[in-house]
């Protein structure tokens, strides 16, 4: 899929999947979240857990036979674990406008939550995403020309860090949308990988880095056995992607729960390695909950497609619109430009 020409300039309508995206940043402690409501109604959501380092809240709400088919928002933070207290942030947003799951003489809203590690190498490491930090992001919730790059959750995020976080690059976060007749997935994602990200030609575009500035390809290395690159406090530190896919139909837990674990795909093809002992990585799906929800098996395929396309696309979008700090380049600024290409 081809990045369109002016990146900063690409906002994708988000009202047909019924959701809005809100970010909070701290610039000078490189943290922040990031929060994916539903607009004026609750949603169905359902996960796949890829890494197994992931630091989550609720993720149970979004399997096929919890009791709450519903979810308010997500949140996506930094923070590490730190940054689950900040869901309650959202929660109290929501309670003061009635929405939630009905209990009784109120509501409990359900907010599952996912972080990334952003306590180093950049910012402060005592700087966490606040609830304050999350009523405000829902707040700020637009459905439509929400900021990517460094921001929300992917103001600290890197990547690369197989040759040492020295030599790592910016990450951050953007979204895209892709569409075929009446289907349409949009996407997110929060991209702070120990791997290296690539382009739709498989060609490294952010990653780690030799002592001249050249990529390293950290699954090459690795596969070759060189255990010695970079040390093992900096390469198992601050990594996860997180990612969401949203589709533009009511579909079935179940259903839905496949489209997530088809997205997973985009991960792996354009962040390598992926989905390791060292990666938190976590994909969510959401969709509007009102209307008859699709069970029909071929009427899946199109969203499974379309979500990996999406996907793919807003990896590298994060990347490519991250800004450097901290003696990190980033691809959306000069430092950026300078890292060289594995072509």
């Amino acid at each position: 899929m081809t990045l369109p020409g002016e990146l900063p300039g690409y906002a994708p309508d988000l009202t047909p999947f019924g959701i809005a995206v809100g970010h909070a940043t701290d610039e000078a402690g490189a943290t922040g979240l990031t929060v994916v409501r539903g607009t004026d109604a609750p949603l169905r959501g359902a996960v796949s857990v890829l890494g197994r380092a992931s630091g989550t809240r609720e993720l149970h709400t979004m399997t096929p036979t919890h009791l709450a088919d519903r979810v308010e928002a997500l949140l996506l933070t930094g923070g590490s674990a730190y940054g689950l207290d900040a869901a309650a942030g959202v929660m109290q947003w929501m309670e003061e406008r009635g929405r939630g799951f009905p209990v009784g003489a109120g509501v409990v809203p359900i907010v599952p939550a996912a972080v990334v590690f952003d306590l180093a190498p950049l910012g402060r490491f005592d700087a966490r995403p606040t609830a304050a930090m999350a009523y405000e992001a829902c707040d700020r919730a637009t459905t439509r020309g929400a900021a990517e790059g460094s921001v929300g959750a992917g103001t600290g995020t890197t990547v690369g860090k197989g040759a040492g976080v020295d030599r790592a690059m910016k990450g951050g976060i953007g979204c895209a949308v892709a569409a075929a007749g009446g289907s349409a997935v949009a996407a997110l994602a929060v991209v702070n990988a120990f791997g290296d990200v690539r382009d739709g030609g498989g060609a490294i575009v952010a990653g780690a880095r030799g002592i001249s500035g050249e990529f390293v390809d950290t699954a090459a290395l690795v596969g070759r056995g060189a255990h010695g690159v970079g040390r093992f406090d900096d390469m198992r530190m601050g990594n996860t992607t997180l990612a969401l896919v949203a589709v533009n139909a009511t579909l079935g837990r179940t259903e839905l729960q496949q489209v997530a674990a088809a997205a997973s795909a985009a991960i792996f093809r354009r962040i390598t390695p992926a989905g390791t002992t060292l990666d938190g990585d976590v994909v969510f799906a959401l969709c509007p909950r009102s209307g008859h929800a699709t069970q029909a098996t071929e009427a899946l395929m199109p969203f499974e497609v379309l979500a990996v396309q999406a996907l793919e696309e807003a990896i590298e979008r994060a990347v490519r619109l991250a800004r450097g700090r901290d003696g990190i380049p980033g691809l959306a600024d000069a430092a950026g430009r300078g890292v060289m290409s594995d072509e």
